[in-house]
């Protein structure tokens, strides 16, 4: 309890615009970090701790590797880099060009800022001082530091002393010092539900940072309901409140800036106790968002909340003087929600009574296991863990993708929104076929892989890296499935086969790889066809034909010629035996039906059948005795 007092007191004295006496305050803030692995040189090879930069856009769930540089001018960083003519713009197939800058003199955001500049893919910063790792935050965002800070898109991280001097004095020596800025396990990852919550505000009049976090509610709003309303995460909202202190609960400030006799306080939006808003009507709206969501929780439809923030935003802004309860009860209206029942969760305001919505929320300020206290607003926590860097939609869904068990992610986390585009580029180092424009690299916001492509139902086979083969029935509709195919004349053959084998193989009549190439077998060179005496060969494309003299006929089967009287003998001898069977089956179901006496019907299925029978028959020796002319038959 001395804790979580000690924090409330903390974060009032901060905002509360009164003289009070210094007091001497403890909180326990904990430093977010990611892991920093030195690959090479071998002497210095190890793994350290970094703290995670409170801007710019950390690779969650990722990692990144890149060449460490330390420059000879400018090494705090305080001025732009191309005063010195110094570029870290890296060569094409070069690694990422990490700088390794002092702290000092300026902002943390404005050495990376101006490294960014200069074509840094990172920064490191090294402390000047021995002491525990901090947090590098962003400075109170002005009108100046605004237009750098809101840019800032590479991760950033602060060492500590001792390891900046190590790397300093290696890359002084001429070592090329390679490191690998891992953030795979920045956020936990158990299990396929990730739990996030944000520490928000009503208050639109704070200056850039509430624009900030306005504009961010409004464009991850589609993405938050998408992972809420497939119950991959559990949302909640949170808002900081403070208390006032015991001795000052009568005086002006504090009424106008609190509820329940002084035990929850939000400052004065204008800081101007003489006009406009006051600091209670914050704290009223805020716990109002706080009842939203609880009821709408309870209707099981969280996501709403996300609806009549983002709507109070646009309809009930202080600027236009629509920051009341008659605006927001049109906006909860609006979007089906029942009014007595946030009345009721809201309780009475003016009661001389803890609120048990706002106690709550005091109670969750403090910080618990790994997670810190929350003392900055906007605070975003990811499975226990507060989220460092630019509050945006891209970075913060990343964040919160790296949070899921790897291969649980549901489809927004593989969107364009997470994407690294690593693809981009030489199509990330994965196979490619260009004929097909087929590739087996994909992004996602781990990084990019290479995996052998699903197209159309057929799957590739392959490392990814420098083969992907169609396989299964199908591949042969997918780019030919990587095989020789070539038409001519009206003909066209194919090396593919649809019978559950990858390779190639050239059809009958070519010889060749099956892949690039298959050329005509000369058949009658060979003597593989017509090989009787009295034949005539023919070579044609994939194929051959053979023909004979005289009154002789080419029989393909036996590849040999007969005489056309030989032929009608047969045919002849065909016809009579094909009678003779005929008339014997009659005559056996005739029998049939004398012995058994057989019922009518069935006595004309056993006639229709002969009958059908014969028909069959008479047409085979058509095509005996009248060769091609026999294929209207059924």
């Amino acid at each position: 309890m001395e804790l979580q007092r000690s924090v409330m007191m903390r974060l009032f004295l901060g905002f509360l615009l009164l003289s009070f006496a210094p007091i001497s305050i403890h909180g326990r803030f904990v430093v977010e970090k990611n892991s920093l692995r030195v690959t090479s040189p071998d002497r210095i090879r190890g793994t350290h701790d970094s703290a995670i930069g409170n801007f710019g856009i950390p690779q969650y769930g990722g990692s990144m590797a890149g060449n460490v540089l330390y420059p000879k001018d400018n090494q705090k960083g305080c001025k732009e880099f191309s005063d010195f003519g110094i570029s870290f713009q890296s060569k094409p197939g070069a690694l990422p060009t990490f700088v390794l800058l002092d702290r000092g003199d300026c902002f943390f955001a404005l050495k990376v800022w101006n490294a960014q500049k200069a074509g840094a893919s990172a920064v490191l910063v090294a402390d000047d001082m021995e002491e525990p790792l901090i947090t590098m935050d962003s400075p109170e965002e002005d009108g100046s530091t605004a237009k750098y800070i809101e840019n800032i898109t590479i991760p950033s991280a602060l060492i500590d002393k001792n390891f900046g001097e190590v790397l300093k004095k290696s890359i002084r020596s001429g070592d090329m010092v390679n490191v690998n800025l891992d953030w795979r396990e920045a956020v936990p990852h158990p299990d396929d539900r990730v739990e996030y919550e944000l520490w928000t505000n009503s208050n639109d009049e704070c200056g850039v940072k509430c624009d900030m976090l306005m504009e961010f509610v409004k464009d991850f709003k589609g993405a938050a309901q998408i992972l809420e309303k497939g119950g991959y995460t559990q949302f909640t909202p949170h808002y900081i409140t403070w208390y006032c202190p015991e001795a000052f609960t009568l005086s002006k400030q504090c009424k106008s800036q609190c509820i329940n006799h002084g035990r929850y306080c939000a400052p004065d939006p204008e800081q101007d106790f003489s006009t406009g808003y006051e600091g209670k009507d914050v704290v009223l709206e805020n716990l109002r968002q706080l009842c939203v969501f609880k009821v709408a929780n309870e209707t099981k439809k969280p996501w709403v909340w996300w609806d009549y923030v983002t709507d109070f935003q646009i309809r009930c802004p202080m600027k236009e003087k629509k920051y009341n309860k008659d605006c927001a009860v049109a906006v909860i209206q609006s979007l089906g929600l029942d009014v007595k029942s946030v009345d009721k969760c809201m309780g009475d305001p003016s009661a001389d009574s803890e609120n048990r919505v706002l106690k709550e929320e005091q109670d969750a300020q403090v910080g618990k296991g790994t997670r810190g206290d929350v003392t900055i607003l906007p605070t975003l926590v990811v499975n226990n863990r507060q989220y460092r860097g630019k509050l945006e939609k891209g970075a913060v869904l990343k964040a919160i993708c790296s949070g899921f068990e790897e291969t649980t992610e549901p489809a927004v986390c593989l969107s364009g929104d997470v994407e690294t585009n690593e693809c981009l580029d030489n199509n990330g180092g994965c196979w490619h076929d260009r004929a097909a424009n087929l590739t087996a690299c994909k992004d996602t916001f781990r990084g990019r892989v290479c995996e052998c492509p699903l197209v159309d139902g057929v799957q590739f086979k392959g490392d990814g890296y420098t083969t992907c083969e169609a396989s299964g029935p199908g591949r042969c509709k997918i780019n030919n499935g990587g095989c020789w195919h070539d038409a001519r004349n009206g003909h066209a053959y194919s090396a593919c086969t649809d019978n559950g084998e990858v390779k190639c193989q050239c059809p009958p009549g070519f010889r060749g790889d099956g892949v690039k190439s298959c050329v005509d077998i000369d058949e009658c060179k060979e003597r593989k066809a017509c090989q009787c005496s009295e034949c005539s060969c023919k070579n044609t494309w994939g194929s051959y034909d053979c023909s004979c003299g005289g009154d002789l006929l080419y029989m393909r089967d036996h590849d040999t010629c007969i005489s056309k009287s030989a032929r009608e003998t047969r045919s002849a001898w065909t016809a009579v035996w094909i009678i003779l069977i005929g008339l014997s089956m009659a005559a056996g179901g005739a029998y049939l039906v004398y012995k058994y006496r057989l019922r009518v019907s069935l006595l004309h299925c056993v006639v229709l059948a002969t009958l059908k029978f014969i028909y069959y028959l008479c047409a085979r020796v058509r095509y005996y005795l009248v060769p091609g002319d026999w294929g209207d038959f059924d």
